[in-house]
């Protein structure tokens, strides 16, 4: 890992991290409140896919976190990036609410399949269309692949099981454009102008949040709140830089230990 520098940025997660569903971690709006007064600039990178940026936006907003919407950047939007670049034509296998994050991508007579976090649609035929459609060589786009994520009733089913059930299918590997992956995690920092070196990563999922950061220069801390599970901190090399119970203690170790 590159040589610490003084710390400038603080990544966030959102879902498990800030909130699970409509109800806010307990004192996160106040512990994100105190980061705010510290000299650091702060981001917020979701793997959410079940709704689109705005809604999302709408979402804190009303369990009130003091979060402007430029400061968002979603899995959702480094897959449109991703899918304009490559100038394909994609089967959207996301939620009908996140379909708003793909206004005027050209859908017609796809070649390329795009998978999110879409119970609605991960059914027999529509799995089997996407299949047929990567076995005739349209690229398998994952926007992430987590294996499972926090509602209010529990832990539920993620994305990443039926992507790679398509791998297994197709025998053809997925390019995931979300955490954990470097270039997300790079393009997320080069928006507030900061070095991997100079920022630090809070997150619920120890591999896609921590992970992922450390794997691109950063530091992570994990929380335990969440998808987090006993045992999650031992599960990534090397070890998150911090393990803390939820965001308001991660909150004071960056105020107190690290400015």
């Amino acid at each position: 890992m590159s040589t610490r520098r003084i710390l400038k940025a603080v990544l966030i997660d959102l879902s498990g991290t800030l909130h699970i569903e409509d109800t806010a971690v307990s004192g996160a709006q106040e512990a994100l409140q105190k980061l705010r007064s510290s000299p650091v600039a702060v981001k917020f990178v979701t793997n959410t896919t079940k709704e689109c940026k705005r809604t999302l936006f709408e979402r804190l907003q009303k369990l009130s976190f003091d979060i402007h919407e430029d400061e968002i950047f979603t899995s959702l939007t480094a897959a449109r990036n991703f899918v304009e670049q490559k100038q394909v034509r994609p089967l959207l296998l996301v939620d009908n609410s996140a379909l708003e994050d793909f206004e005027g991508v050209d859908t017609t007579d796809p070649n390329a399949v795009v998978v999110g976090l879409a119970p609605e649609h991960f059914n027999y035929d529509t799995l089997n269309k996407a299949f047929r459609l990567i076995l005739d060589g349209a690229p398998l786009i994952a926007i992430h692949k987590a294996r499972y994520y926090k509602k209010v009733d529990g832990l539920s089913l993620g994305p990443g099981p039926f992507i790679t059930g398509l791998e297994y299918a197709t025998d053809v590997k997925a390019t995931v454009v979300g955490k954990p992956e470097k270039p997300f995690f790079l393009e997320a920092l080069r928006s507030i102008g900061c070095q991997p070196e100079e920022a630090v990563m809070i997150g619920d999922d120890v591999r896609d949040d921590v992970g992922g950061a450390q794997s691109a220069g950063m530091l992570g801390i994990l929380v335990k709140t969440g998808k987090y599970r006993l045992g999650d901190e031992g599960k990534t090399n090397p070890a998150p830089y911090l393990t803390c119970d939820a965001f308001p203690q991660a909150v004071d170790h960056i105020l107190y230990n690290m400015l």
